[in-house]
């Protein structure tokens, strides 16, 4: 058994995951769930993450019917981003605008939070080996998520100070993980209150959806994204979600995963074998690296002089 579904390349199972950075005034908000509303055939089949206090609800008439809304609180941890996420794909929204990301990078219990807290335990050095471990459980949950999702993030003034006698300023950036922007699909820097964009990373596909960067992006930028989506091969919706709900479940070991395919019904199993395979062998390697996280040196010395990987023990 391999680790791929190896095939001819089709167009199909699209998804876009967009990132909309701006100062505050700059309209991201407001063209997030624009866009949102021209992928979708009816407002309600969008989500709306508000981290920003009910921020979110000031726009509750800017559609033309409402759309749903779920207000994150803090502590802002990748781990609380990634369930919300999941409980709106459970809820059955089509596109999700999360506003914002930035939270979960250096908001009240996000990234820099966690870092830091090892020097308030004493130790001399902040852990964002375990801040990082948890952003990327965070990004693999945006990149499996069955929806599409428009990201809103924060962005200010950045100024290098590696020479403080000489500080260097870096412009306006977004305010997340250095390679979050790229990332997504595509992304954006909303400039001019929106007026003009300046794009961080756009696809040749995208182009035409989102224009030369002048002028106001909206419900026309959002049907010609989901037009881009759709124009390839299509997946039963059903099976599709499945498969974006056993890759989540794979980073938590083989059980989350088991548990998922003794649900399914023998006409989804036999549409799913293959993928089954592949997040089984996904699985096991989370497992395996976690395995070897917890191992003394000293075992670690023995297991690679002994050329073996750890016992997993498993079913």
């Amino acid at each position: 058994m391999g680790i791929l579904n190896i095939r001819p390349a089709k167009r199909g199972g699209s998804k876009a995951i967009i990132g909309i950075a701006g100062v505050s005034g700059s309209g991201k908000t407001y063209t997030a769930l624009q866009i949102a509303r021209g992928m979708v055939s009816k407002a309600s089949e969008i989500g709306f993450l508000d981290t920003e206090n009910k921020r979110g609800s000031l726009y509750a008439d800017i559609l033309d019917a409402p759309f749903q809304i779920g207000d994150l609180y803090p502590p802002f941890s990748p781990r609380r981003y990634s369930e919300a996420i999941k409980e709106f794909q459970g809820a059955g929204v089509k596109v999700l605008v999360i506003d914002s990301v930035s939270h979960e990078w250096e908001g009240e219990g996000g990234c820099d939070d966690i870092a830091q807290a090892s020097l308030l335990s004493g130790k001399k050095m902040p852990n964002w080996i375990g801040a990082k471990r948890e952003h990327k459980s965070f990004m693999n949950t945006l990149l499996q998520c069955n929806m599409n999702v428009l990201c809103c993030l924060r962005a200010r003034e950045k100024t290098d100070f590696k020479d403080p006698n000489k500080p260097v300023s870096l412009g306006i950036q977004p305010v997340c993980e250095k390679n979050f922007m790229f990332e997504m699909t595509a992304s954006l820097l909303m400039e001019n209150e929106g007026k003009t964009q300046r794009f961080l990373k756009i696809p040749y596909f995208l182009k035409e959806a989102f224009g030369s960067g002048t002028g106001y992006l909206g419900q026309e930028t959002g049907r010609k994204l989901i037009e881009w989506i759709n124009t390839g091969e299509q997946e039963d919706p059903a099976i599709t979600k499945i498969k974006s709900e056993m890759l989540m479940a794979c980073e938590f070991g083989l059980a989350g995963v088991i548990a998922i395919w003794n649900s399914l019904t023998p006409a989804q199993k036999k549409k799913l074998e293959a993928h089954k395979n592949i997040c089984k062998e996904a699985a096991e390697e989370y497992e395996r690296q976690a395995k070897e996280a917890e191992e003394t040196p000293q075992e670690t010395l023995k297991r690679q002089t002994d050329g073996q990987q750890p016992s997993l023990n498993l079913p």
